[in-house]
């Protein structure tokens, strides 16, 4: 979880800067020609064309981090194992989270767990400690996690065994 923290950090931050230059760029070149200040009207050219081009992709690029980030807190914090429980959870349909999850496991965000089809496992081959479950109720539609057989929505109180 660490190296997408930190990478999710770093992009931001360039994220920011690289918006910030692209907007500063605008009003340095009338400024630096009208006083003939080239050096300032040529670093204004190269802010607003570079930041032009490079500002939408380094925000786009950011939102799919972002969306790798949101997966691996589900498998790491929330203890979701399974693609169909994740799926659940983040109302994402099941072929979005298993690419997500191809994604993640290729960019070795998800370190220690392995992936046999839709199942997560660890790297010793048992499935994680403490398993919680997704599930959403037949009563109220709330989606939320639950530990056991049986699940108890924390909304409506009612209680059903969801399907395995």
């Amino acid at each position: 979880m660490d190296k997408i923290t930190k990478k999710l950090k770093t992009l931001l931050f360039v994220c920011v800067l690289v918006s910030v230059l692209f907007a500063g760029g605008i009003p340095m070149i009338p400024l630096g020609a009208a006083n003939e200040v080239y050096p300032v009207m040529v670093l204004g050219i190269i802010f607003t064309g570079g930041g032009f081009f490079a500002t939408p992709l380094l925000w786009v690029y950011y939102g799919e981090e972002r969306s790798l980030y949101r997966i691996v807190v589900a498998v790491e914090k929330e203890h979701l194992y399974s693609v169909r429980e994740i799926a659940s959870q983040l109302s994402l349909n099941e072929n979005q989270v298993r690419n997500t999850l191809t994604n993640c496991f290729r960019k070795g965000y998800l370190e220690g767990y392995i992936r046999e089809g839709d199942e997560i496992t660890t790297g010793e081959g048992t499935k994680p400690g403490g398993r919680t479950r997704a599930a959403e109720c037949p009563y109220c539609g709330a989606k939320f996690t639950y530990q056991g057989r049986n699940a108890e929505c924390p909304y409506c109180g009612g209680t059903f065994t969801p399907e395995k």
